[in-house]
């Protein structure tokens, strides 16, 4: 196969509601050519732009999830499902004091560019596809890819094809829409006014496919968030999806539970995890009837506690995976005076409370909803006897595990005022 890329020249500036096919017009187009052309010019005809002094509020209302931020750089997934610089909110090569925005659907901004160019013209294959630049993780430098597509596959498949040495591929998927962007993007610099291309050449079966099929799902995506940001968004979630918790996800969370820091070069901390429907019974009993008789010790009408341990039941009982975290306090120092004695206990609460910590984090990663409930930390004896655990063992609550529910937690984390816990010295 021998591609050619070759630069549509003399296009005019492009505004609000031009013709973008008629400007095209004029170009050499042929059988199985790809057109390519550059976002800006769709987002402009498309006017899909925006006074400079709204940077902040439109990269804003074009994120839907922040994957990392550092200074005044955002990489953010837009709507569209694109993990790019700002929500693909930029500055170049458009007016003064503006900024355009991605199209609203650039497959939809591709499908009307091809049946304009195929109007006058008898072509059976005719692809078209929009670009922008995006960075690349682990790599410098820009390159083009397709942000929409129209008339040919995205991707290619190559799974269950025999190499050039008769080995079966498992795994080689092509972005083939990627390639052409890139090819093209060689001629189409920033600063050369050449917002099209054509690329011919390539050849192709299947005639239909989006930039949607380029977006890697988000179960099979290891790479999803920065860790800062994995940090601030792990929620408290409090009811779960269907379908099991694979109990490779809650080892590997277990593990990374094990790295918190510990005192005296010690790792104190066991972590029982329940995933049958005796064994969380039998806890979620113990848990209940140690805390009905706490409960009407302390004079709580019987209607108030059956409502307190309904509203527990409901979380800790559909969960399908419950975790109980334990601590003990073999390792530690022993001291004469109580100040002493009580801050090495507290060293090793502290350690556990890093390590439950962890494991938040870690099922986050794999997007395990979960909830920390101290449920256990106030019935001791009757939790150590429902798990077989020895006296040494010190329950820090339990965390309840569970798919992901629809849409994930159901209201945004509120803002943090840092004045409210920050202070320096």
């Amino acid at each position: 196969m021998t591609l050619e890329v070759m630069p549509i020249l003399g296009l005019p500036e492009v505004g609000p509601g031009d013709d973008l096919v008629a400007m095209l017009a004029g170009a050499d187009i042929r059988e199985g050519d790809v057109v390519v052309v550059t976002q800006k010019v769709v987002s402009k005809q498309e006017g899909r732009t925006v006074p400079a002094s709204e940077r902040e509020a439109s990269i804003a209302s074009e994120t839907v999830r922040v994957v990392a931020a550092r200074d005044d750089l955002v990489i953010a997934e837009t709507r569209h499902g694109f993990v790019c610089a700002n929500a693909g909110v930029d500055a170049s090569n458009v007016a003064d004091g503006m900024l355009t925005l991605l199209p609203e659907d650039p497959d939809w901004s591709a499908t009307r560019l091809r049946r304009g160019l195929l109007e006058g013209r008898t072509l059976d294959r005719l692809g078209v596809v929009i670009t922008d630049t995006f960075g690349r993780p682990w790599r410098d430098g820009l390159v083009d890819v397709a942000i929409g597509v129209a008339g040919m596959p995205a991707i290619v498949d190559l799974r269950g094809t025999p190499d050039h040495g008769g080995r079966m591929l498992d795994a080689t998927v092509v972005a083939l829409a990627d390639q052409v962007a890139a090819a093209a993007g060689a001629v189409m610099g920033k600063a050369e006014r050449v917002p099209a291309a054509v690329v011919r050449g390539l050849a192709w079966d299947v005639h239909d496919g989006s930039a949607r099929d380029l977006v890697r799902p988000a179960e099979l995506d290891l790479f999803r968030e920065s860790p800062s940001q994995a940090l601030r968004a792990r929620r408290t979630i409090r009811s779960f999806g269907d379908g099991a918790v694979a109990r490779d996800a809650v080892a590997d969370a277990v593990a990374a539970a094990c790295t918190a820091p510990a005192p005296h070069h010690t790792r104190p901390w066991l972590f029982v995890a329940l995933d049958g429907a005796a064994a969380k019974r039998a806890l979620l009993a113990a848990i209940a009837d140690a805390w009905r008789a706490d409960l009407r010790a302390d004079d709580t009408p019987e209607e108030t506690i059956e409502r307190r341990i309904a509203r527990s039941d409901a979380v800790l009982g559909q969960a399908p995976t419950l975790i109980v975290p334990f601590v003990r306090f073999a390792g530690a120092h022993p001291y004469a005076d109580a100040e002493r004695a009580g801050a090495e206990r507290e060293m090793f609460l502290l350690s556990g409370g890093a390590a439950i910590q962890n494991l938040l984090l870690a099922l986050h990663a794999r997007s395990v909803a979960s909830c920390w409930i101290s449920s256990t930390l106030f019935c001791q004896d009757e939790t150590r006897a429902v798990l077989g655990v020895d006296d040494e063992w010190h329950a820090l609550g339990t965390v309840a595990c569970g798919q992901m529910p629809e849409g994930g937690a159901s209201r945004p984390r509120p803002a943090v005022d840092l004045a409210d816990f920050l202070r320096w010295s």
